[in-house]
């Protein structure tokens, strides 16, 4: 059996590909995603790989006719891509969300699969008026089976497109009888592989990751009336290969058995403390929060929070003979856990918020393992001013810092240019340098120190408010400029690592691989100079597109 799983680097696509590996039936897998993951690294490995943009800065006609190439002898398509954010860019969201969705399905028909599985949300469906009937944080509202509507909820644009695609879905089966399709609603979905992702996608970079430790909190404030369902990754990617491998059609809740209200939430936190708020403040503080920047999440997610109805997951248990094997509160503590520890995954979608053993470019393998190769062993000689060298890798750890936070969030927000892909590239490589250096600092007992990385930390946040040029909506300049920042960083990497190079006999290090780091940020370099090339030829035009509009 052939599947081809659009999404496939992200976190439930690499659920389901872990899935899909277990299941003998399945002999062929194909990966589709804009940004390809190391083939080297499980469960990537062995998948056929396409990059394909399926709306984000691509034409209609040409990411159809690529995915149908993906998917030609396909006997099913599982449909994960989708993005949420940049929150404010409404028309990008919708245009990779909703209209990306419809270019997967004509691809379908195009390459003749007959059995489609898209990814559908808790979020799709419409309010549920119990749930403003709860008035004890014990009680719990009804669950809800599959029938109860699924149109979204307006104000958030998450529950707003799934529920547009909710509505496509029911015109495509009107449309191909032929064509059986199953559509997975499930509730939150966190696995610790995913931390990193959903810290930025949600809190974003100002929050710290220690607030999230056990006890951190003295009391947890609740909007007044939350309820929460959940599902470990691994529990829905299982349900995902069910549904592909069973040929299942219709919808089908996908959530564990416990609903976590504001006593579970609080337990989680240690404390179990917990105070409600009412849901009209709440949903003002985040509004606030997400206007300063301060925090990534809109108020669009409280308004959803609050209103979607707890689901009743027996349907899945038994027609797809599915069943969670973890516990929402579990798969909670998991996440949160890794998020205080900046835990992620060796995916472009999924990379560590700090150290992690990042696939480094230069070598392959992890960040240790290129500390490993090197030193020599040999200690600093007498004729190295340790003190100067402290200087200097201060510096550049302090400069690695801001180039990485930059990246990351130029990996966010320009999705909608032919140079992501470069962006994206960059971000990873650079990111490993960094890892790299700090290693290396630490080798030598010169790691940076507290108040250094707090501020390069404020340093980039505060660069992050300028508004080149314009208040309200982002300026062709911005990429411009922001490319330029980045190349003048690499190539002052390069001179870091050629000093590094012609003082390595006194250094303990190994010459030659710093040679190697050399030509990796010459290669970081022409990526960077593609993104540069497309901002200048687009910038300053009238009559060309830095984004995709």
């Amino acid at each position: 059996m052939k599947i081809a799983v659009t999404g496939a680097s992200g976190n439930v696509g690499t659920a389901v590909l872990r899935a899909l590996k277990q299941d003998d039936q399945v002999t062929e897998i194909v990966g589709v995603s804009r940004r390809v993951p190391s083939t080297s690294v499980e469960p990537y490995a062995g998948c056929e790989w396409h990059s394909i943009d399926v709306g984000a800065a691509s034409r209609p006609q040409e990411s159809v006719a690529a995915l149908s190439e993906a998917f030609a002898g396909a006997d099913c398509v599982i449909h994960l891509a989708w993005i949420i954010f940049p929150n404010h860019d409404r028309e990008l969201l919708r245009r990779v969300n909703v209209e990306g969705t419809r270019r997967v399905l004509d691809a379908a028909v195009a390459a003749g699969v007959k059995h489609v599985v898209v990814a559908s949300s808790i979020g799709a469906y419409s309010p549920d008026p119990a749930r403003a009937e709860v008035s004890s944080p014990s009680d719990n509202p009804p669950l809800r089976g599959e029938d109860f509507e699924a149109r979204g909820i307006n104000g958030s644009h998450y529950s707003e497109d799934k529920g547009a695609v909710e509505a496509m879905l029911d015109e495509f089966e009107a449309a191909h009888p032929d064509i059986t399709v199953a559509r997975l609603r499930p509730g939150l979905i966190f696995q610790s592989d995913a931390a990193s992702a959903i810290k930025r996608f949600f809190l974003g970079s100002w929050v710290p990751g220690k607030l999230l430790d056990a006890g951190a909190l003295p009391t947890l404030p609740l909007p007044k009336g939350v309820r929460a369902q959940a599902v470990h990754s691994d529990d829905i990617g299982q349900a995902y290969r069910l549904a592909a491998v069973t040929g299942a059609s219709g919808a089908f809740n996908i959530c564990a058995d416990d609903v976590l209200g504001p006593q579970e939430l609080a337990d989680i936190l240690d404390h179990g403390k917990f105070v409600e708020l009412p849901p009209a403040l709440v949903r003002g503080a985040v509004a606030a929060a997400h206007a300063s920047g301060a925090i990534a999440a809109d108020a669009g997610w409280v308004d959803m929070a609050m209103g979607v109805p707890m689901m009743d997951n027996s349907r899945a248990k038994d027609v797809l003979g599915w069943a969670p094997t973890r516990s929402a509160k579990d798969a909670v503590a998991e996440v949160l856990k890794a998020m205080s520890e900046g835990a992620g995954f060796d995916s472009p979608s999924l990379w560590a918020e700090d150290k992690a053993e990042t696939a480094f470019a230069a070598i392959g393998g992890s960040v240790q393992d290129a500390l490993e190769q090197a030193r020599t062993g040999s200690e600093i000689t007498e004729r190295i001013d340790t003190g100067l060298l402290r200087h200097l890798l201060a510096n550049h750890l302090a400069g690695g810092r801001t180039a990485v936070e930059r990246l990351d969030m130029m990996t966010l927000n320009y999705q909608d240019t032919p140079v992501f892909p470069q962006i994206a590239e960059a971000a990873r490589d650079i990111r490993a340098d960094r890892d790299f250096l700090e290693l290396l600092a630490e080798s030598f007992g010169m790691g940076p120190k507290a108040y250094q990385e707090a501020a390069a930390w404020a340093g980039e946040k505060i660069a992050r408010l300028k508004p080149n040029g314009r208040v309200t909506e982002r300026s062709p300049m911005a990429l411009l400029l922001e490319a330029e920042l980045l190349r003048s960083a690499v190539v002052g990497k390069i001179g870091l690592w050629e000093v590094l190079r012609d003082n390595a006999s006194d250094l303990g290090l190994n010459a030659a691989f710093f040679d190697t780091l050399v030509d990796s940020a010459q290669s970081q370099l022409d990526l960077l100079n593609e993104v540069h090339a497309h901002a200048s030829a687009t910038a300053l035009r009238t009559d060309a597109e830095t984004y995709r509009s």
